[in-house]
């Protein structure tokens, strides 16, 4: 359910985590789009009494707010420019001139190359590394690297060719030659060879291969710290910042109209989802369970994992079910669900926001008392029976009846189709496997 303006409530329906929020008026149109490391926190602050007179003007028209959660800040970024650049909302002024955040530029299409600060990402045979959101702490790592001579690359725009030396009158007033800081290949004082390993240090450096680093800044900042050195301390912190911010992994997307309605559309259906069924969030997470047999005999289970609406085959599982003789599936839900979340809880794994299960009251009561022996942690559950779609939830008698054609049941029934796909799928392997063996002895 979208929020709406007037009900700052619902703004706790939306999750702590990276992402693009859309604001549309009461026709659908989008008015305005913006990024969020913490999504709630951001649109939260819309809502605020003292809000500057843009921003009440642009919440006097708002009357939904969709959004679409990011891997990380970089992702959200990245979709955020495409879909401002594509709808262009009136609201929006930051990317309509193209004006995008920085990368840093290696350029290795020279015989020299420098490493900068651009806005614009070109096909010249430059390396790109970013985008970066916190152009300060980037600018504060290069100033770092440069002042300790981490990899002393020029930073002149001088045009410098690897057997053509310029004069030194033409570089004399150079205040790093004569400090010593550029190693002056404008002078032959550098083989391109030599000068070519610093740049690959450089590369590899934004390349995110600085691994050593980080562990050694870390423990300098806790030294320091213990030495009451504060300032030193506060300068490391800032540099570890910096490092992980240029570490962290840029996803790109090619989006298309499509691929944006389809990704509002989920968005759409798991805040519905959550209200139906009273979730404290959206289920960004879904882990749902079946079991499968035939008359008893190798009796197996899966669980399917959906993020955002989507399978996370990464996240799926099979098991075979060991302490449940003949035909039990209660027990035999009970049985796999304990030893899912006892793994979950021992390994310090993602715990999903809804566990789901194929199956009535009986199933999810069993599997609801198998979760209470591993955890004390409330976790969501429910439970889609086939014949007539209805969802089941502890402590209520009656269940709840979506619509047929609601996208909150949709999502629970491609959870559901998927977990009894991969269940059956698994057991026939079984089944023919033990035929095999069989006819062999």
């Amino acid at each position: 359910m979208p929020a709406e303006v007037g009900i700052p409530s619902l703004v706790e329906t939306l999750p702590h985590q990276p992402g693009v929020y859309l604001m549309r008026d009461r026709a659908g149109t989008i008015l305005y789009i913006g990024k969020a490391i913490d999504l709630r926190k951001r649109v939260a602050h819309y809502f605020r009494p003292d809000v500057e007179p843009k921003i009440r003007a642009l919440m006097a028209e708002v009357r939904h707010i969709d959004y679409i959660s990011a891997a990380g800040e970089r992702d959200a970024l990245v979709i955020e420019q495409r879909l401002i650049q594509r709808h262009q909302p009136l609201y929006n002024t930051m990317w309509k001139d193209g004006k995008t955040y920085p990368y840093v530029s290696l350029t290795v299409n020279e015989d020299f190359p420098r490493l900068r600060l651009t806005r614009s990402r070109r096909r010249d045979g430059a390396l790109y590394f970013g985008p970066y959101p916190n152009v300060r702490a980037v600018r504060h790592l290069l100033d770092w690297v440069w002042r300790r001579r981490f990899f002393s690359l020029r930073p002149c725009d001088l045009d410098i060719r690897e057997g053509h030396p310029l004069t030194y009158e033409k570089v004399k007033s150079c205040l790093y030659l004569h400090t010593g800081e550029c190693p002056a290949p404008c002078l032959g004082r550098v083989s391109r060879d030599d000068y070519g390993r610093i740049v690959e240090r450089a590369r590899l450096f934004f390349a995110g291969k600085n691994a050593d680093l980080l562990a050694t800044w870390h423990d300098e900042m806790k030294d320091a710290a213990r030495r009451l050195d504060f300032e030193r301390a506060a300068q490391l912190r800032d540099s570890l910042e910096a490092l992980n911010h240029i570490r962290e992994p840029v996803t790109f997307r090619s989006l298309k109209e499509e691929d944006v309605k389809g990704r509002l559309e989920t968005s759409r259906a798991l805040q519905d989802l959550q209200t139906a069924l009273g979730l404290p969030r959206p289920p960004v997470r879904i882990e749902c369970f079946d079991i499968s047999h035939i008359q008893g005999v190798e009796t197996v289970a899966s669980m399917v994992c959906f993020e955002r609406g989507l399978p996370l085959k990464s996240g799926y599982r099979k098991f075979k079910i060991k302490t449940v003789a003949g035909v039990d599936d209660f027990a035999s839900m009970a049985e796999v669900v304990e030893r899912r979340y006892r793994r979950v809880k021992n390994e310090n794994l993602p715990w999903p926001d809804l566990v789901l299960i194929d199956g009535g009251p009986g199933q999810l009561s069993a599997a609801r008392q198998a979760l209470a022996r591993v955890t004390a942690r409330p976790i969501p559950l429910a439970a889609l029976a086939k014949r007539d779609e209805e969802v089941f939830l502890p402590d209520r008698s009656e269940p709840v009846r979506l619509s047929k054609d609601s996208p909150a049941l949709h999502v629970l029934q491609r959870a559901r189709d998927e977990a009894h796909r991969f269940a059956v799928g698994f057991h026939r392997a079984r089944r023919s496997k033990a035929v095999f063996q069989e006819k062999k002895s």
